[in-house]
């Protein structure tokens, strides 16, 4: 075994470790695509907390939140472009340590995207936001952005999940209210009305609960490895490994859990343009296509 191999497999040891962002718990239903009216954060008289201009999927059989994770290939004007996500992690029993020094927010990062000019959707927690409201403003007010929802509180949505706590079924559907809530309260703008689940862990039970938030859930099909990683050339090469037309990445905005990810960026984005790849934000992939696909049935 390679040392380079030792070093991805390391990383994607590490990564489950991690409280962000983990497996899939079950198959994606694809559904086309609609950019029908937005759903309101919490009640009527709160308002629409995102564009109605992005596009959502249709909803599944029995209501199901539909789900997507990667572009059709085929699909027409996908071409060779990739979506690079990152999610900003705070779960809402993590404040202690924010106030003891520990680092949630990563600045470097979001510099470097603008340095690069590298459109990217950012999944935010709703407590991330709370803890870090002009960091959020700034992100959610550049249009090189867009905010996605990543839950309030972080925590799972079923289990077992790499260990977080459980949120109630009943609580689903607040949880997803109370980060957009959350968004709205710290003048955040940009916001799309996507959701990724905290571990990427769900089942029916889960998208049936946070199905009246109209919402589509956003996974992945290449993991960056970048959590807790230190190695920003290993990160880069697991991420260039994995990308394929129409791929969408998961990484972390988290300076503490993922510390090389500033560094891996500035060697993923030049190699990538050098491949002839176009970087989108989600809502761009999803607009260009028709379908979600499945990885399985992917060529």
């Amino acid at each position: 075994m390679t040392a380079f191999v030792r070093g991805v497999l390391a990383a994607a040891v590490l990564y489950t470790l991690l409280v962000g962002c983990g497996a899939e718990r079950r198959p994606d239903a694809p559904h086309g695509p609609s950019p029908g009216p937005s759903a309101e954060a919490a009640s009527p008289r709160q308002g629409k907390p995102f564009r109605n201009t992005a596009p959502r999927f249709a909803p599944g059989p029995a209501g199901l939140t539909p789900v997507f994770r990667r572009a059709a290939a085929s699909a027409a004007g996908t071409g060779r472009t990739v979506a690079l996500t990152f999610d900003a992690d705070m779960t809402a029993d993590q404040g202690r340590r924010a106030a003891g020094g520990e680092r949630f927010d990563n600045p470097a990062l979001i510099a470097t995207l603008r340095e690069l000019k590298v459109p990217a959707t950012v999944f935010m927690t709703g407590r991330w936001a709370e803890e870090y409201p002009d960091q959020a403003r700034a992100i959610g007010g550049d249009p090189l952005f867009e905010i996605a929802n990543h839950s309030y509180s972080h925590y799972a949505f079923t289990e077992p999940c790499y260990g977080l706590p459980v949120i109630r079924e009943q609580e689903m559907r607040s949880d997803v209210e109370r980060a957009f809530a959350a968004f709205r309260a710290a003048g955040v703008r940009n916001v799309v009305p996507y959701f990724r689940f905290p571990g990427g862990c769900y089942d029916d039970t889960a998208l049936r609960a946070i199905g009246p938030a109209e919402v589509t859930a956003v996974q992945w099909d290449v993991v960056g490895g970048d959590a807790f990683a230190t190695d920003a050339h290993a990160v880069a090469e697991q991420v260039l490994s994995g990308v394929r037309p129409g791929s969408l990445v998961v990484m972390h905005c988290t300076r503490s859990a993922a510390p090389a990810t500033e560094q891996a960026i500035r060697k993923i984005v030049p190699e990538l343009r050098a491949r002839g790849y176009r970087m989108v934000k989600v809502s761009e992939l999803m607009r260009t296509s028709p379908l979600g696909e499945d990885p399985a049935d992917a060529p």
